[in-house]
């Protein structure tokens, strides 16, 4: 998690934007100066889910 207030800000807004789907995980990261994984680490640890997969595509992927 971001140590100072700019840094959170950035931070809860490339969240955000994630969440809505309207930037990548990689842009997301490069927006608030982390690595793609990373950022999907933090984001997973702020509670913001970081896979999308539903029926056809969940079974597949643990099948």
């Amino acid at each position: 998690m971001p140590a100072n207030f700019a840094d959170e800000a950035r931070f809860l807004l490339a969240v955000k934007l994630f969440e809505q789907g309207r930037i990548s995980s990689g842009k997301a990261g490069r927006l608030c100066g982390m690595g793609r994984v990373e950022f999907l680490l933090a984001a997973s640890r702020s509670g913001v889910p970081v896979v999308d997969l539903q029926g056809d595509d969940l079974v597949t992927e643990f099948a």
